[in-house]
């Protein structure tokens, strides 16, 4: 198991978390986190700032409340899995659009969040149950079913299903 996937599922069993949806922004508080709405451009999800023993995530206001919700997910991953940076700030600039200049180290750290907030949001054995209950005629049912259950996107509910090995990436 992944260090995120082991981080997240920590956090759920710390908090008696055992069926969907998994609410970020009451696990930010219940961790001493303010989450802020912010105005930030449109390419920037969010970001994570630690100063003085307090720590803030800013969210795009402007963003779907799914993506908002998985962008919580995503700094609360920063907050568990990296220590010591002050300022993390996330833009689709960086996540989605890497090149030869882009740093290692942050690019690892992109990709444990954005593992971190699937596994929170959707885990695994939540998912897996959810996939057996629901009756669905095709892969797109299924991931439909289950966005709404879990309360997320149906790119990132259908991510996780390929991921997780439920449905393949072909029709998908």
């Amino acid at each position: 198991m992944a260090r995120a996937d082991a981080a997240a599922k920590a956090l759920l069993e710390k908090f008696s978390l055992d069926k969907p949806p998994i609410d970020p922004y009451g696990l930010a508080k219940q961790l001493g986190v303010t989450v802020v709405p912010q105005d930030l451009a449109s390419d920037v999800s969010g970001m994570l700032l630690r100063n003085d023993g307090q720590q803030v995530i800013g969210i795009n206001q402007t963003h779907t409340k799914n993506r908002r919700k998985f962008t919580v997910a995503h700094e609360l991953g920063h907050l568990l899995l990296h220590r010591g940076r002050p300022l993390i700030l996330d833009s689709d600039l960086r996540i989605n659009y890497r090149d030869s200049v882009s740093s290692m180290a942050t690019d690892r750290e992109e990709i444990e969040a954005n593992r971190f907030a699937a596994a929170l949001l959707a885990p695994e054995v939540m998912v897996r149950a959810g996939a057996a209950r629901v009756s669905a005629p095709s892969a797109d049912d299924l991931v439909d079913a289950l966005a709404r259950e879990f309360e997320i996107s149906t790119q990132a509910m259908s991510f996780r299903l390929m991921n997780l090995g439920i449905i393949s990436g072909s029709g998908h």
